[in-house]
């Protein structure tokens, strides 16, 4: 599963008592594959910073880019696909450029993609990515 985290979703994954925190727990077991940018990267940094302090943010984003599913990608083409906050544009292109599965995002700026049919973005709440990745993996049937 191929996915593109905004900010806000990896914000409240890192705590442990978080009940988001099987969020990152998933990644860090590399149940999904992370797909960033560069200005995603950025984002993170400074976003973290803000809330972590320089040197926690610092390990936590050595720790990300250390883990063979987390994937830096760099979009060719900037879509700009929401106008009422075209910073949040950096994760839809991401999300095109790597055939994301889904954005986890809990921003409401996303929901305008639900009417744009091309190209095709898939946005998850991360209550909802949350339940996705925990549920039982089903056994499998033989025919």
């Amino acid at each position: 599963m191929n996915i593109v985290l905004d900010t806000n979703v990896l914000l409240v994954s890192l705590p442990t008592h978080s009940k988001y925190y099987p969020i990152y727990q998933a990644l860090l077991n590399k149940r999904f594959d992370l797909f960033v940018s560069n200005e995603i990267l950025t984002e993170y940094e400074e976003i973290l910073a803000q809330k972590l302090g320089t040197a926690r943010t610092d390990l936590k984003l050595q720790e990300l880019l250390n883990l063979s599913n987390v994937h830096s990608i760099e979009p060719f083409y900037n879509w700009q696909l929401i106008e009422t906050d075209p910073d949040d544009n950096k994760f839809c292109d991401c999300a095109v450029a790597c055939g994301a599965d889904y954005l986890v995002t809990n921003d409401r700026h996303y929901a305008i993609l639900a009417q744009i049919p091309f190209p095709p973005i898939t946005t998850i709440k991360a209550e909802d990515f949350l339940r996705l990745i925990t549920q039982p993996i089903p056994p499998l049937t033989f025919l």
